[in-house]
This record gives C-alpha cells, sequence and structure tokens, in this order.
C-alpha cells in the first residue's frame, strides 16, 4: 500500500455529510433576537454621549447585528456625524443600531 493511500484511512469520516452545518444554521436561527425600539429618553441618553464622545475616549457600546446584540468595548478610533456610525476598534456601528453606549474612564477596559 502506498504512504499516501495508508494516511486516508486516519482522515475524519463524516457519515453524514452536511450536518454539522445544518445545525449551525439552525443554531443561528433560533438564536436570533428582535430590534428593541428605544424610547424616546433612551435615544436621548445615547445622542447625548454620542455628543460628548470623542476619538480616542473609551467606551462600551451595545448594539444590534445580523440578529443579535453585541457589546463592543475598547478605544473610539472614529466618530462620524455625516455617516452616523462610531467605530469601536474593529466595530463599525451605525448610530441607529445602538442600544447603549458609556464613556469609561481612561483605564477601564
Amino acid at each position: 500500500m502506498k504512504r499516501e493511500d495508508r494516511a486516508k484511512q486516519f482522515l475524519p469520516f463524516d457519515a453524514m455529510k452536511g450536518l454539522s452545518a445544518a445545525m449551525k444554521k439552525q443554531e443561528e436561527k433560533l438564536t436570533r433576537v428582535e430590534k428593541i425600539e428605544l424610547g424616546e429618553e433612551d435615544a436621548a441618553t445615547i445622542s447625548a454621549t454620542l455628543s460628548r464622545l470623542q476619538r480616542g475616549d473609551k467606551a462600551e457600546a451595545t448594539f444590534f447585528t445580523c440578529g443579535r446584540y453585541i457589546t463592543a468595548r475598547g478605544t473610539v478610533t472614529a466618530l462620524d456625524e455625516t455617516k452616523r456610525t462610531l467605530t469601536i476598534d474593529d466595530h463599525l456601528i451605525p448610530f441607529d443600531d445602538l442600544l447603549s453606549i458609556a464613556i469609561l474612564p481612561g483605564g477601564d477596559l
């Protein structure tokens, strides 16, 4: 038996091809949530915080993306009021997707 053929017998065997991908897709579907519509008071609080926020500040933002809420914590690298987006480290966050935002004291990451 050739060496390559002998190695093939030790490859992982997937008896039900595609099952793991189908299960992952179903899990994603089941864990999705609806986007929460903010009240006027919550929207005003977010707006006030955004107006004080500056590039280089440490911040924590909870936002809606792909059917889930994610919390990003880090340094504000960009704040574009024209495009209405905020960037915390590698997370580009549209203002309309924010659920909450807080400016953190300097070293609280």
